[in-house]
């Protein structure tokens, strides 16, 4: 790939950052919550760092590349759970992210002894 590619990448990745620090997502408006301008950066943040994993995901040049992005995607949602834990006071959250972070653990495991060529039971 050319240095141009990298620079329109890099560009793009960056106003999508100011965005999310500086133009807060509009869509949350409740204003019950205590914590909403962190709750508003955080979610933007997960979103973009979302569509990069699943840009990798369909983009992966290799089936390992897509499974760490799989992965990560999964790490990206506990986290996700673990903010709206800490800004509505609500502890349903976290136990949703426990069960997919356990989720994404097993699933992780059986896609790699799968490329492995090897049964489950070795």
């Amino acid at each position: 790939m050319n240095k141009k590619t990298y620079i329109i990448g890099l560009v793009i990745i960056l106003i999508l950052v100011y965005i999310i620090l500086f133009i807060p997502l509009p869509v949350l408006t409740y204003s019950g919550l205590p914590y909403l301008g962190f709750l508003k950066r955080a979610v933007g943040v997960f979103v973009f760092a979302s569509i990069l994993c699943l840009f990798r995901i369909l983009k992966g040049p290799t089936a390992s590349d897509r499974i760490v992005a799989v992965d990560m995607l999964g790490v990206l949602i506990v986290g996700l759970c673990a903010v709206l834990t800490i800004a509505t006071k609500r502890n349903w959250y976290l136990d949703i992210g426990i069960a997919w972070a356990l989720q994404s653990f097993i699933s992780t495991l059986a896609l790699s002894k799968f490329l492995e060529d090897k049964h489950f039971d070795d």
